[in-house]
């Protein structure tokens, strides 16, 4: 059977791809919640150094394999590996890509749930209605799965139809719909009164608040948010042409990838601001607190609440769905190539088996006990796992293969395209994968387990 690798049929449809791979569920909370709460745009300038620094050269490194490599992540790491136990890096990044599909889509299809829930008028009620009404939900045994399953099949569907008829057409449809609903409900959220407390919340610079933590949590940010380490980087700079820049590329998905999460920040704080609620992070935000929130901010029009609860709803599942079907994409891809067998019987494998990841995670944070381990929701196993050890392990041993192992020769090569541009930058992007981002990644590793306080402050 041919494996012969088909390219992006277009270069914004590769950026748009790409980029989707990056924007996900962590940019509407996660970004936001940060900036405000570590010195506005102070860490808004921060983060932008870090992505300088570390974001995108670590992606370029991932480009660079992964064009050469032409294949799924596993081949591409071993055909330059030589051999050597570096092939298992590649092998890494498409098991740590392979589970975080499976507890990705149940937060995925909690976002379904609460459309439907925007449509049909469930989210109308006081703070502990919706407190109670997210808790009953997701640790239901049969709904979350259900629209776990709906999740995989939107995305199977895309997967099947391969690189330009499924992925590339897909992001270039939902992306614009993503930046769009997102642009509607910033304006909306600024035009409120009170909205503009949220806007210098977010964007007022106070660098008081910025120090080592800070700037830790800025690194560890760029990082995750430019989904390295995962394999879908890699897999789809394999799609490249060899006359696609690569530093350029990585610099405008960058681009996308920032500005959206600033634009979330800029959907979230003014109208919340507006009613007088600080909001706090994770699920909570975007579960329990926002439903609220638009239901305070437009009391004298409930259906204008409504239909922006429906359309942030939307908007992020959408967001999930662009960072889902590049996660899928990483192992369809190791299935297709390495096990023989046709792209629709590999994402159909793929499909299944994190389907099944998906249920169990999800039933383990309800009352299936016998799915926890230590106290921990195989959820929170799952999260633990691929966020805090076989990403940052990932991206450092990435940079040490390409700064370090790979060929010279080939680095330069791939980056320059064969000597025709960035000739100058490339001895300054070498020396930052060799020496800076191995110690950037090694100080995200140790802050987030709470060691580098211990081995510079000791006990105390």
């Amino acid at each position: 059977m041919s494996n012969d690798r088909v390219n992006f049929g277009s270069k914004i449809g590769m950026i748009l791809a790409t980029a989707g791979s990056a924007v996900g569920l962590g940019n509407v909370w996660r970004f936001p919640y940060m900036t405000g709460d570590n010195g506005g745009a102070a860490f808004i300038l921060v983060y932008l150094g870090c992505v300088l620094l570390l974001g995108i050269p670590c992606m370029v490194s991932e480009f660079i394999i992964g064009r050469h490599g032409a294949s799924n992540t596993a081949r591409a790491y071993t055909k330059l590996a030589n051999g050597t136990p570096w092939k298992y890096v590649g092998f890494l990044g498409v098991l740590t890509g392979f589970l975080i599909t499976g507890y990705y889509a149940v937060v995925s299809g909690w976002c379904l749930q609460y459309i439907y829930a925007s449509l049909v008028g469930e989210l109308q009620g006081d703070s502990e209605y919706i407190s109670r009404y997210f808790s009953d939900f997701s640790q239901s045994p049969l709904r979350p799965i259900m629209w776990t399953a709906a999740i995989f099949l939107i995305t199977h569907i895309v997967i099947k139809r391969g690189v330009q008829h499924g992925i590339e057409r897909a992001s270039k449809l939902l992306m614009p719909t993503l930046f769009i609903l997102l642009i509607i409900i910033v304006v909306i959220s600024c035009m409120l009164p009170g909205g503009e407390k949220g806007i210098s919340f977010l964007l007022k610079p106070d660098f008081s608040k910025i120090d080592s933590g800070v700037f830790l949590s800025a690194l560890g940010q760029s990082f995750y948010s430019l989904s390295i380490a995962m394999g879908c980087i890699c897999t789809f700079a394999s799609y490249f042409g060899r006359k696609v820049n690569l530093l350029g590329s990585a610099v405008q998905i960058s681009i996308v990838d920032t500005l959206i999460a600033i634009l979330a920040g800029l959907m979230i704080f003014p109208v919340a601001f507006s009613v007088g609620i600080n909001p706090d992070s994770g699920p909570s935000l975007i579960f329990i607190t926002l439903p609220n929130v638009f239901q305070m901010a437009f009391s004298s029009f409930p259906i204008i609440g409504t239909l922006i609860a429906l359309m942030f709803y939307s908007l992020l599942s959408l967001a999930a769905v662009t960072s889902l079907i590049s996660l899928h994409e990483v192992s369809t891809a190791f299935f297709h190539e390495e096990f023989n067998v046709t792209r629709r019987t590999a994402s159909l494998i793929v499909t299944i088996s994190c389907f099944i990841i998906g249920a169990f995670c999800s039933l383990s944070r309800g009352q299936f006990d016998f799915l926890s381990i230590g106290g921990k929701s195989l959820f929170d196993i799952f999260d633990f796992v691929t966020g805090q050890i076989f990403l940052p392990v990932g991206g450092l041993l990435t940079c040490l293969f390409v700064g370090w192992y790979v060929p010279k020769k080939i680095v330069r090569a791939e980056f320059t395209n064969h000597g025709s541009i960035n000739k100058g930058i490339f001895s300054i992007y070498l020396f930052i994968v060799r020496f800076i981002c191995p110690v950037c990644i090694a100080l995200i590793f140790l802050h987030q387990f709470g060691l580098l306080d211990f081995i510079l402050h000791g006990s105390k």
